[in-house]
């Protein structure tokens, strides 16, 4: 078995590489089922699966950030100096995602309009969230003395749980209006889109990811993140797994509690796009996922042989990228809006099948570049690396 730290961190690529599966499931069924497959029950469930893989892509991303920012406070670092580097990771992302969306607009043509260039998707989203969370652990942390958090690293992980959840709860509370009765409409369409995915049609589109409410469940992720690597968190650890769980299945029945209300807190109520009760019962769930993962990594089989979920969630931006143009793009495997369930299924099979593959050689050659191509040539007894 592993040691214990890699135990607890091996979950996040574990919660990657599930919201990696769904992502395919997800897809494949939108691409490829004829336009009477998709009055299925099949498809029904399919996409409603599919409101999963977002959230746990950035749950886990503000896991990650408060894992990094939680390391740098007991090592007694600046706040600003973990914020500023969680920014520019985040600026990255957006970079990829420009990129991305480049690909897909040369890969369009004829078709595409130019417009596809400024689509806010997942990535855009997951990168401004983290720049977002940077940007709040900076100001959290302000004032904190350097080696203050060596002495006491419960008050500043205090001041950030609490800046986490309060971030989270005012966007979910603050994306009804948003989409519906105050929308930004004094924003260029471009930005505006970002706040709530009108892009350039004048109403908010649901296939989209705006902030609103997206971004809510990466300021989750960061409260829950830096909870759980506390001190305390390690010293209680089976405490605070079980904790989850029961957190997870709690929040699930208040979002169903409250969505049953006959009274309504705003004007316009759509549950499945911008209710902060869709978000608490989908916050729910990623914790059951999590807490579920967390148990199979600390103290199953995870990590006992070769793992194709682990695989996934190590390159789960590279796979992401990949999948979309052989479901999506113009390299479909399979002939789109005219498959039966079982040809889409065995669709999405092959998928499957093909990014674990693609993702176990882009773990084994990372950080080897051509080198590893080149095993042939080298002398015997020579190291990978060498």
């Amino acid at each position: 078995m592993a040691d214990a730290a890699k135990q607890r961190i091996a979950f996040l690529d574990w919660i990657r590489g599930i919201a990696c599966i769904g992502m395919f499931e997800t897809h494949g069924y939108d691409s490829w089922l004829s336009p009477s497959a998709r009055h299925s029950s099949l498809f029904q469930w399919s996409q409603l699966g599919g409101t999963l893989p977002a959230p746990l892509f950035l749950f886990a991303a503000g896991i990650s950030v408060a894992l990094v920012t939680g390391r740098a406070l007991e090592k007694g670092v600046p706040a600003g100096q973990p914020a500023r580097g969680t920014m520019m990771r985040g600026a990255q992302v957006v970079g990829f995602a420009l990129l991305f969306r480049l690909q897909e607009f040369l890969l369009g043509q004829p078709y595409a309009p130019w417009t596809d260039l400024l689509r806010v998707d997942v990535l855009n989203v997951i990168g401004v969230s983290i720049i977002l969370m940077g940007l709040m652990c900076g100001l959290a942390g302000w004032g904190t003395e350097r080696g203050v958090a060596r002495a006491a690293t419960s008050g500043p992980r205090r001041r950030y749980i609490v800046a986490a959840m309060g971030s989270a709860a005012a966007i979910a509370l603050a994306t009804p209006p948003l989409w519906t009765t105050h929308p930004p409409q004094w924003l260029p369409w471009f930005l505006e889109s970002y706040v709530n995915g009108v892009h350039n049609l004048g109403t908010p589109q649901a296939w989209l990811f705006p902030l609103f409410p997206w971004a809510a469940f990466a300021f989750a992720g960061l409260a829950f993140g830096f909870l759980l690597f506390s001190p305390w968190a390690r010293a209680n650890e089976v405490t605070v797994v079980f904790t989850t769980g029961l957190a997870g299945v709690l929040l699930y029945l208040l979002g169903r509690w409250l969505d049953a209300r006959p009274a309504q807190l705003y004007a316009v109520y759509d549950f499945w796009h911008t209710s902060p009760n869709f978000f608490l019962m989908r916050t729910g769930i990623v914790l059951g996922v999590v807490f579920l993962a967390y148990l199979w990594c600390r103290w199953g089989a995870a990590l006992k042989g070769f793992s194709p979920i682990m695989e996934l969630g190590r390159t789960s931006l590279f796979v992401y990228w990949v999948h979309i143009e052989f479901v999506y793009g113009r390299f479909s495997i399979l002939p789109k809006r005219s498959q039966t369930a079982l040809t889409a299924t065995a669709g999405i099979f092959v998928i499957c099948v093909a990014m674990v593959a693609l993702a176990t050689l882009r773990n084994r050659m990372k950080g080897r570049g051509l080198k590893a191509l080149t095993f042939w040539r080298r002398p015997a007894g020579a190291t990978a690396a060498g």
